[in-house]
């Protein structure tokens, strides 16, 4: 009996297959149907209606507080800087900037009401 045939006797399949390659490809196409289903299913972020520009679209890190007010508006409220490094924030409706000296370093949306 040859080496190849002996050892397909024992295992039942040829040597060198990797085990379980259609096991491993059917959960990686399920784990990526399932990923996909969830993303479509999950609800956009409740944000106030008058929220500025696109109902997500938030200023980029790095922005200056020039641009970030010529993109969007007047804040309806600014808070003075504290700390050090000195962080201010701007208040708008239905988001929050926060600035480092003169640059954003964070913007989050509030929920709606």
């Amino acid at each position: 009996m040859t080496r190849t045939a002996r050892d397909r006797s024992r295992t039942g399949r040829r040597p060198g297959r990797a085990r379980g390659t259609r096991t491993g490809a059917l959960a990686a196409l399920a784990a990526t149907a399932l990923a996909a289903l969830l993303t479509l299913a999950a609800p956009a972020p409740a944000v106030a209606a008058d929220a500025p520009a696109a109902a997500t679209e938030r200023p980029a890190r790095g922005m200056t507080k020039a641009q970030v007010e010529a993109r969007y508006g007047a804040p309806t409220s600014r808070q003075d800087a504290v700390g050090q490094p000195p962080i201010s924030r701007w208040d708008y409706p239905g988001m929050r900037v926060y600035f480092e000296h003169d640059h954003v370093v964070h913007a989050v949306l509030m929920p709606a009401g």
